[in-house]
């Protein structure tokens, strides 16, 4: 599998953890008093950051890939956090005015879960695989199997 980033995909990737950065260092920045609470608060933040950075960079490197495998335009929407759900949307074949679906609370979960399984259909694969991404832990398999799976 060959990785492309787009140049606008690294500079929203870039923008993105040198925002991020800026907020903990002024964060640790107020709370210089604290010694070494501050320090491991601040090594605890960065352990976060980076560790929801990779589940990012895994989602949208599953998605992009998914889109490729299915002939969707636009695979690059992948890494803009939310286009993607266009994207999504664009592998899924449903209509685009469901994105204002996904940003009510508890409909956005449900229809979350209807639009991967519509995408595991168009990967040729059972559509129980979207109703998965309800199990804590499995959901992070899910996407990357739908990516990479023959």
């Amino acid at each position: 599998m060959k990785v492309r980033f787009t140049p606008l995909s690294l500079t929203g990737l870039s923008s993105a953890l040198v925002a991020v950065l800026m907020f903990a260092s002024v964060a640790l920045a107020q709370s210089s008093d604290a010694g070494p609470f501050a320090a491991l608060s601040g090594a605890l933040l960065a352990f976060v950051v980076l560790l929801g950075l990779g589940f990012y960079i895994y989602i949208a490197l599953a998605l992009q890939t998914i889109a490729t495998k299915t002939g969707t335009a636009n695979e690059w929407l992948a890494w803009i956090p939310i286009a993607n759900i266009f994207l999504m949307l664009s592998v899924a074949k449903k209509p685009m005015w469901w994105f204002i679906l996904f940003l009510i609370p508890l409909v956005g979960a449900v229809m979350s879960i209807i639009v991967w399984m519509a995408i595991a259909e168009a990967r040729g694969k059972p559509n129980w695989w979207g109703i998965l991404l309800i199990v804590p832990l499995v959901n992070f398999v899910v996407p990357g199997y739908l990516a990479w799976a023959d």
